[in-house]
């Protein structure tokens, strides 16, 4: 996945530098930039670090099933969600010096602690499956059956009315279907985009929503098309960047779907195997809350 690499190279010979934003960390950041990945003939998990692929599947399902609380995320060891309750659980009455690690415990084994101090708000799940009283995701797989050259074809996580009330306002807010050829493909517009931690965790998780859409519509997955609005580099990720662009990227995986149950909703981590993964290590780096 040389775009990927592109795209890293990108930001840093063209980005504006010491850029402010709403955390501590200043960033590189471009704005406007798009990426094509051919979905059809690989499976895009990045291979010049290792990524979390259990991590993806369960963020994924925990969005379809239109959860908004962590625990289902913490339950199937996927901590990316942490930080931001765990910012506003440490200014509640209840916060007693516990770490994010002791924190995510509480979450896990504690439902009455979970359901107090784990939901994040009408986050991504939400406005896919109640946005407004209105099932998006139900829709637009009926339309893809009924209506295929629709233009209409559209997901929206950004409903003005709830970001307010959102722990984190969706990065990625929007993203159209297109029906060619007996394929389907997908773009996404992310309107904020973390280029080292976020996205390689982005292209793979619409890659993999193309491909249940896909299976639940009678299609073959098409293309991915990643479209960028603030695309960043945070500066304390700039050497872990430079040491990812020295790696050469290896053959990409690919993506087995093992069981479709009859609702989409049933679906669980282990319907999805990944085969033929051979990545560079993993390469760490601090989340900006």
């Amino acid at each position: 996945m040389q775009q990927y690499l592109n795209l890293l190279k990108h930001i840093l010979d063209t980005g504006s530098d010491n850029r402010k934003n709403r955390t501590i960390v200043d960033t590189i950041s471009t704005f406007g930039y798009q990426n094509r990945y051919d979905i059809s003939e690989y499976f895009p998990l990045l291979t010049t670090k290792k990524v979390y692929f259990k991590g993806i599947v369960a963020e994924l399902l925990w969005f379809i099933k239109g959860d908004t609380n962590i625990k289902y995320l913490v339950d199937n060891d996927c901590n990316i969600w942490n930080e931001w309750p765990y910012e506003t659980f440490k200014k509640s009455s209840d916060y007693n010096g516990e770490t994010i690690k002791e924190f995510a415990l509480k979450i896990k084994t504690d439902p009455e602690f979970a359901q107090k101090h784990g939901n994040l708000g009408p986050v991504y799940g939400k406005q896919w499956r109640d946005f407004n009283g209105f099932d998006q995701l139900k829709w637009v797989i009926n339309e893809i059956k009924t209506n295929p050259n629709s233009r209409r074809l559209i997901v929206s996580a950004w409903n003005p009315n709830d970001v307010n009330k959102m722990a984190l306002p969706p990065c990625h807010s929007l993203f159209q279907f297109y029906v060619n050829d007996g394929k389907l493909s997908c773009q996404l517009y992310q309107r904020s985009a973390d280029a080292f931690l976020g996205v390689p965790f982005n292209i793979a998780s619409y890659s993999l929503l193309t491909y249940i859409i896909a299976a639940y519509t009678g299609l073959k997955p098409g293309e991915f098309i990643h479209t960028f609005g603030d695309l960043h580099i945070y500066k304390n990720h700039i050497e872990q960047v430079n040491e990812q662009l020295t790696r050469k990227p290896k053959t990409p995986p690919h993506l087995i779907i093992k069981r479709l149950p009859k609702n989409i909703e049933d679906l669980n981590i282990d319907d999805f195997e990944i085969v033929d993964y051979d990545p560079y290590p993993a390469i760490k780096g601090k989340v900006a809350v």
